[in-house]
């Protein structure tokens, strides 16, 4: 396995895409094993994409587009401008606001911090924030996206591990709400030290607010939606992927009338390259972990884990300064395929909630899609902003740090974070 791995590594440094290093060095497992039949791996290709909670991936994909195309985004953008225009360093803050917002909508930090970047970044830089500043801003808040239903790292954490989907949605409103908040606090106290002023010159009256909120209420209603329907059994986690592209087939063609049948076209285009690209990294990451599985390479992670420490809190500590690392140069998705069913075994042995530490492990693995030198959503925005990866990391630190009180704060008060999934879903 060490070959495969090695491989692996190299491969990635050549430049090749993610998913071809991973198919290589899972076919070069099965050739260091011949008394394997060679047709397995064709086999796991294909019955990887067969567990059916995964239809919820294409389904909700699809949905996040035809929201956009129906023009959802940029009411959410007038909504979060009226409620925190009035602060310091105004835009960033309609950034954070934005992400909590989109986060019933894409599911997908990359295609949030893209399209923030296009519609904010130009902006922020002419009224006279520091293009590092801006970029990091915008990527960073992209963070509070994965953990707002519906998120696409916690459905294949679900699928993979066994976990109620339904309770990781329930439980990745807290976490994305205090990271909301703590961003705010680290962009006001940065925005002070720069002398960054507001955009209003006072807060929105009640009479906006109340207006802005009622011209949004069919997006900001779909993330309840979503929890209620699966909490009284309406739908199963695959249904509720295809009810949400209903819903934004309405909202887009009766309620907004904005879906037209060119947007329609390039929706149904984006859609299929964007669920291409994963699908197919889900099917081909099957070879690779079947190879993990065989070595036991679990086994023998969490017996050395456990040499170390059985307490829970410390080995938590443990797995996120991993996960830290290995996401400066593993995208996200594919780390929550490969490890999921090495780490999750190891935090039920100690005792820890799998909706828990499902929320820690998504949360810490998506900083990787944020960090240096293999961070997707960082080189999306930073091209699109023309901002050095020097600038970038020099405005990353107070969002980092803000990243990392909330990581610490879910490691150590965990019952705060089961809190609605408990209450809506039942359990301790």
């Amino acid at each position: 396995m060490l070959l495969v791995v090695c491989a692996f590594l190299v491969f990635l440094l050549m430049g090749m895409p993610v998913a071809f290093a991973i198919g290589i060095g899972g076919v070069l497992f099965f050739l260091q094993h011949p008394e394997l039949p060679i047709t397995i791996p064709i086999q796991l290709a294909i019955t990887q994409t067969q567990n059916f909670p995964l239809l919820a991936i294409p389904m909700f994909v699809l949905a996040g587009n035809l929201m956009n195309g129906a023009g959802i985004t940029r009411r959410l953008l007038d909504l979060a401008e009226v409620l925190t225009g009035h602060m310091r360093a105004g835009l960033v803050q309609v950034s954070v606001v934005l992400s909590v917002l989109m986060g019933g909508v894409s599911g997908s930090c990359i295609a949030d911090a893209a399209m923030e970047a296009r519609m904010l970044g130009p902006d922020m830089i002419r009224r006279g924030y520091q293009k590092g500043f801006a970029a990091a801003a915008i990527t960073w808040t992209s963070l509070i996206v994965p953990t707002i239903p519906p998120s696409i790292g916690l459905i294949l954490y679900g699928s993979i591990g066994q976990v109620s989907i339904g309770r990781l949605f329930a439980g990745g409103i807290v976490p994305g709400l205090l990271m909301m908040m703590c961003y705010m606090v680290a962009v006001s106290i940065y925005a002070r030290k720069k002398g960054y002023l507001p955009e209003r010159s006072s807060r929105a009256p009640l009479r906006e607010v109340a207006t802005s909120v009622w011209k949004n209420l069919l997006a900001l209603i779909f993330p309840v939606i979503l929890l209620v329907g699966l909490r009284f059994g309406l739908f199963t986690p695959s249904e509720v992927g295809s009810f949400a592209v209903f819903y934004a087939l309405f909202v887009g063609l009766v309620a907004y009338k904005e879906l037209s049948w060119e947007s329609f076209k390039i929706v149904l285009r984006d859609s299929i390259i964007d669920i291409g690209a994963v699908m197919f990294l889900i099917a081909i990451s099957g070879i690779f972990s079947y190879g993990i599985v065989w070595e036991r390479i679990p086994e023998l992670i969490a017996n050395y884990l456990l040499s170390i420490s059985d307490n829970s809190t410390i080995l938590l500590f443990i797995i996120m300064v991993f996960l830290i690392i290995a996401g400066m140069f593993v995208d996200a998705t594919v780390l929550i395929l490969m490890l999921t069913c090495i780490f999750l075994p190891i935090a039920t042995h100690v005792g820890l909630d799998p909706v828990h530490f499902g929320l820690f492990f998504v949360i810490t693995i998506t900083i990787g899609n944020i960090t240096p030198p293999v961070g997707a959503a960082m080189y999306a925005v930073c091209t699109i902003l023309d901002c050095s990866i020097q600038d970038f990391v020099k405005g990353s630190l107070p969002f980092f740090l803000a990243a990392l009180v909330v990581i610490a704060l879910l490691v150590l008060l965990p019952d705060v974070f089961l809190f609605v999934p408990n209450l809506l879903f039942g359990g301790k």
